[in-house]
């Protein structure tokens, strides 16, 4: 992850809700071994016909929305399977950040863990946005400032809120494991305390190991 205080994109609608992760990255293209190639697969059936030819009339194949990296959705975005593809491929395909009144519990977990920021918005918020991006007829100009929780643009000014935790990994850029490092004195601290009273209990899968091949 990198440090992110601010985002400035463009954001368009997708008035869909409750879109699952399968919609987001169907299932035939969770083949590889590794996470490269993903935004080939975003949002597939919404962005190609059955002879894999781009509909023309799916914005994101529109040349006026190739800017476009904010997506403002409908609620309970990424339900469905706990696919961390998603992410990735969302990722991949240029998205920043994507604003809604609900977000599946997993996919919003995935997605704050690697670092594309999920913005939850009141339902009338969220339908406020929209209808600016549509009347526009093109990305609307958003800017998103991470350390102050709050979403501008051109019509609308609203706070959001988001968790100490999460806000501490945007603004510092860190994932679970950096995170968790920031207090690797505190947890030497409790180990060696819990190894002093319980001695048995330290590198006990190594003595075990070393008991049974001796």
């Amino acid at each position: 992850m990198h440090k992110q205080s601010t985002i400035q994109g463009h954001a368009a609608a997708l008035r869909i809700a409750n879109f699952d992760t399968d919609q987001v990255m169907p299932k035939q293209f969770l083949r590889g071994i590794d996470k490269s190639g993903l935004a080939a697969g975003l949002f597939y059936d919404l962005r190609f016909d059955e002879n894999g030819k781009p509909k023309p009339d799916f914005f994101l194949n529109k040349p006026t929305y190739t800017s476009t990296d904010v997506l403002i959705a409908g609620p309970n975005y990424g339900c469905g399977s706990s696919r961390e593809h998603a992410v990735w491929g969302m990722q991949q395909f240029g998205f920043k950040a994507v604003i809604a009144s609900s977000f599946a519990e997993i996919f919003y977990s995935n997605a704050m863990g690697n670092g594309l920021l999920l913005i939850v918005l009141s339902e009338d918020q969220v339908q406020s946005l929209m209808k600016e991006a549509d009347d526009e007829g093109a990305p609307i100009p958003i800017d998103i400032d991470i350390e102050n929780l709050t979403v501008r643009t051109q019509q609308h000014e609203f706070k959001f809120t988001m968790s100490a935790r999460h806000h501490r990994m945007f603004l510092e850029g860190l994932d679970v494991i950096g995170l968790t490092l920031k207090y690797k004195s505190q947890i030497d601290s409790f180990a060696q305390s819990h190894w002093e009273k319980q001695p048995w209990v330290k590198d006990v899968a190594r003595k075990t190991v070393d008991r049974l091949t001796a």
